[in-house]
């Protein structure tokens, strides 16, 4: 990821840039001594924040803990002891899991999260972001309890899954969060993203721990699986503790002190370090801000203004757009999926998606810093779109070719379509997967930004539901052609990007409400933003020389004397 793109990524997060120039306007800190001790911060070496990125990274585990469900959940529906225990009988006496109880086993995990995400997250303002991280670890433990202990009752399970659910959901919104307060300003860029990299790490060892466990014929099959969602747990509330919190959020509640030992410890400096006084100041004005300007209600979403509506309608339509690309699709039945195209072991499929989607992960922070934001999420359309042609026109014509009720399969129709779902993977993962959420968090301002992506959020979750409960169905019936149904979807948020999305990439908060109020089109933003940034140079440099030549004047008025 690029400089400029990481700090853009940053003040989309934190409201530094814009709290800065509102301090600055009302005189009450000199913006050119603000400058100048940022400036030399910014040339420490990044090495010097090594100790708080790996706390970071303890926090950002709350991904992992996503991402492993996503990548176990689809295992266990076909493992044995699994069926036999939350399973139906056929009348010969061999178990299976219907397409509903399939459905709501996995999905429901989605419904939790959505509720967790806009109900259970509110504890991070009411106790602090560690407390309130901490609160949902608890609450995601007891939901894994329930899951656990079910010896036969699928609903006990169903249940649990709803409960755990809840802590995902909030973890989903705090740890970036989180993240993004106190993580020093010029790394925070790469520590917030690393949030999505541990979702991709999840699911990879998730893959890979089903794999180890499925030779077993007891509930060692699942049950350690889910086991180990405690020793994640207890790792990320271990990283916790050597987390300063939030200095935002101590600013907010009046523990100024506790916030400069705050910002000093994550930034390297001496608590009397002209940076902690500045960046305190900062914060400050920030917070004064939005207490003039009173809480948000929920009505501005609608008509809140520069185009309130128009960006949360463009956030929720994004966000249901990612999930509609059928990423989950294979995730959460990557072994059901596999096991359809006559593979001897689905499993190691699954590995095999798992780590594509992990090394294309990594890719993304070149792509994003790379590319602007509507050239990698049209071109990312486009290239899924060519994968699932390919991919779901050989599952209907060529993988069974004697019929679908003959049951035998093509081997290499079969290699074909895991090459293909594979070359799907690598264009969710570079682009839509990462490159929706930098978008909405580049979008809303920050009067209304908790609300919006909350919303946004929520459709995110709740898509992933319906996909998730009704695939089975779908799949029965129409089998592979399922991938057109996804590709019309792509297809649509092609269009969709190329003539609503706005090009959002290295403005400040304060370009975007501009831009949002202009007359310029969406396929026209692109320029819009090149030229805005052309100017906001030229100014950097003419402000340059007026500086250095003040100093020269300065310096030889002090020679003179």
């Amino acid at each position: 990821m690029s400089q400029v793109d990481t700090e853009n990524l940053s003040s989309a997060q934190t409201p530094v840039n814009d709290d800065l120039q509102a301090k600055t306007e009302n005189n009450e800190q000199p913006l050119a001594k603000h400058d100048t001790v940022h400036k030399l911060i910014a040339k420490r070496p990044a090495s010097k924040y090594l100790g708080v990125a790996i706390e970071c990274l303890l926090v950002a585990f709350g991904g992992f803990v996503f991402g492993w469900d996503t990548g176990t959940i689809g295992g266990f529906t076909n493992m044995s002891d699994y069926k036999d225990r939350f399973g139906s009988r056929h009348s010969d006496g061999t178990a299976y899991l219907s397409n509903v109880r399939t459905g709501l086993l996995v999905s429901i995990f989605n419904i939790g999260c959505a509720i967790g995400g806009l109900t259970l997250a509110r504890s991070g303002d009411m106790y602090g972001r560690k407390n309130g991280l901490i609160i949902t670890l608890i609450v995601y433990i007891i939901g894994i309890i329930i899951q656990i202990a079910s010896v036969s009752k699928w609903y006990q399970y169903f249940i649990g899954r709803i409960i755990s659910g809840l802590g995902v959901g909030s973890i989903a919104v705090l740890c970036p969060m989180f993240i993004a307060e106190a993580s020093p300003r010029q790394v925070r860029g790469v520590l917030v993203t690393s949030y999505q990299l541990m979702i991709t790490l999840g699911i990879f060892l998730g893959y890979c721990t089903n794999y180890g466990t499925k030779s077993y014929s007891n509930s060692v099959q699942w049950r350690v699986p889910l086991g180990l969602c405690f020793a994640w747990a207890l790792l990320m509330i271990w990283g916790l503790t050597f987390m300063p919190e939030s200095p935002r959020y101590l600013c907010k509640v009046g523990r100024i002190d506790d916030a400069k030992k705050s910002i000093s410890k994550v930034n390297k400096v001496p608590l009397d370090d002209p940076f902690v006084d500045s960046e305190i100041d900062v914060i400050m004005a920030g917070i004064e801000r939005e207490k003039l300007a009173g809480n948000a209600s929920w009505k501005e979403l609608f008509v809140g203004k520069p185009r309130i509506f128009y960006r949360v309608f463009m956030g929720v339509m994004m966000q249901s757009l990612q999930q509609l690309t059928g990423d989950n699709y294979f995730f959460y039945y990557g072994t059901t999926i596999f096991t359809a195209v006559g593979l001897s072991d689905s499993f190691e499929t699954s590995i095999i998606l798992g780590l594509v989607n992990l090394v294309s992960t990594f890719i993304s922070f070149y792509v994003i810093g790379r590319f602007t934001r509507r050239q990698a999420l049209m071109w990312g359309s486009a290239g899924m779109v060519a994968c699932l042609v390919v991919y779901a026109s050989v599952g209907v014509t060529r993988l069974w070719p004697n019929g679908y009720s003959a049951g035998t399969t093509s081997k290499g129709a079969g290699n074909c379509m895991i090459v293909f779902a594979c070359f799907f993977i690598v264009c969710f993962a570079t682009t839509w997967g990462p490159g929706v959420y930098v978008v909405i968090s580049e979008t809303f301002p920050l009067r209304i930004r908790q609300k919006g992506m909350a919303v946004a959020t929520a459709a995110n979750w709740i898509w992933g539901f319906l996909i998730s409960f009704f695939t089975p169905f779908i799949t029965t019936d129409i089998h592979f052609a399922y991938g057109y149904v996804f590709m019309g979807c792509l297809v649509f948020s092609w269009f969709f990007v190329g003539s609503i999305v706005y090009e959002t990439k290295d403005l400040s908060l304060e370009d975007v409400d501009i831009l949002y109020s202009s007359s310029v089109k969406p396929w026209n933003s692109t320029a819009w933003v090149r030229e805005r940034i052309a100017n906001s140079e030229k100014t950097e440099q003419e402000k340059s020389v007026q500086e250095k030549s003040s100093e020269t004047e300065n310096e030889n008025a002090n020679e003179s004397v």
